[in-house]
């Protein structure tokens, strides 16, 4: 401890470049462990002097005080305690250093020239990662300046950042903030087509990380009942995007092909179901919770899910994926005269039933 403090003085901004990094390489090697970080947290003035430090005129120094940031922020703790501080203060005293991290975050990521854009990614990705704390991260986000549109298009430009930042890490950001509802009606704004661009990332093969990030801000806006219509309309099409990284090569006849959406209909012999289970699975539990309405049930045996699933239920060999699908399956078999509801999610189980069901499922899990 009494070294960090030490070192502290030598991490003010206007300290010389050299004291300053070879601190700052200090500093970041001691957020390699959960011991460091924990000393860390007790010094808030050494984590306003990191937030600062992104900021240094030097690349090297800036780096390394986003790399520190990313480690301290992996832990909740870390997370808790630089929101604190990104909301408490602003800007020095000289107004040349902005405190507010998640500021930081949102200008380096705008930034064509910045060379933080992806460290930023992955620090947001972290803050927001706690679900206690997201609405006060997307407080400090609305008051950046930059909308949700512009934030959005940053993540779906070809090519944005000339520094080679790829900006893989908004898609987990995107994931983490629609969990509230206040991003998820930004994202599915009929006048704004906030989903529809993010729909084709479903399938990019570049990076699982950007995949993952997009399928779960796809299951979050399914988690509205009142959208199903719209999202599984012509319009958005979200059922298709769905489906599709769980298609593989099997032939299926022309009266079969016919009902599947036009997107799924005689794919290649090369077509790959989706490598990550991760993934896999939250594309099933959105397609569950599409089944909850009476018209998104409908919509999915009309546009034969039954089919794709059958094949890919053939085909998975993880018990927790296989559950998750025979989850949907078990709903679309039925009619909706045994089904009884509109809506199945506005059925009250009692405590002890939904306890007996959730062993059951860790029961089939853990089978040999």
């Amino acid at each position: 401890m009494e070294s960090l403090q030490e070192i502290s003085q030598f991490l003010n901004p206007n300290s010389r470049l050299d004291l300053k990094a070879i601190s700052l390489e200090h500093v970041l090697s001691v957020t390699g462990s959960l011991e460091g970080r924990e000393q860390l947290l007790k010094l808030p003035n050494l984590l306003t002097q990191l937030i600062a430090l992104t900021q240094d005129s030097s690349t090297a120094v800036s780096k390394d005080a986003a790399l520190a940031l990313i480690n301290i922020t992996a832990d909740e703790a870390g997370t808790s305690a630089v929101l604190l501080i990104s909301e408490m203060t602003k800007l020095s005293e000289d107004k040349k250093y902005n405190y507010n991290l998640v500021h930081v975050c949102i200008r380096f990521i705008m930034d064509k020239e910045s060379s933080l854009a992806d460290p930023c990614c992955m620090i947001l990705s972290n803050m927001t990662r706690p679900l206690h704390l997201v609405d006060r991260v997307i407080a400090l986000i609305e008051k950046t300046g930059y909308s949700w549109d512009s934030i959005v298009a940053v993540f779906t430009a070809k090519q944005y950042n000339n520094t080679g930042a790829k900006l893989h890490y908004l898609g987990p950001v995107f994931s983490n903030l629609s969990q509230s509802s206040q991003v998820r009606r930004f994202l599915v704004d009929k006048n704004r087509n906030g989903i529809q661009r993010l729909l084709p990332f479903t399938e990019y093969a570049g990076s699982v990380v950007r995949r993952g990030g997009i399928v779960g801000t796809l299951k979050n806006c399914c988690f509205d009942a009142e959208d199903h219509e719209w999202l599984l309309s012509f319009e958005v099409d979200i059922l298709s995007y769905l489906l599709l990284p769980l298609a593989g090569p099997e032939e299926f006849d022309y009266e079969e092909n016919d009902k599947l959406p036009v997107s799924l209909q005689y794919l290649p012999e090369t077509k790959k179901r989706e490598p990550d289970l991760d993934i896999r699975i939250m594309l099933l539990e959105a397609l569950a919770q599409l089944c909850a309405t009476k018209r998104g049930r409908e919509v999915l045996r009309e546009k034969n899910t039954y089919l794709i699933l059958r094949e890919y239920h053939k085909w998975e060999t993880n018990k927790s994926a296989l559950l998750a699908c025979e989850n949907v399956v078990d709903i679309l078999i039925r009619t909706e005269e045994e089904i009884g509801l509109d809506n199945i999610k506005e059925v009250d189980v009692p405590p002890e039933y939904a306890n007996k069901f959730h062993q059951m499922d860790q029961d089939f899990i853990n089978s040999t």
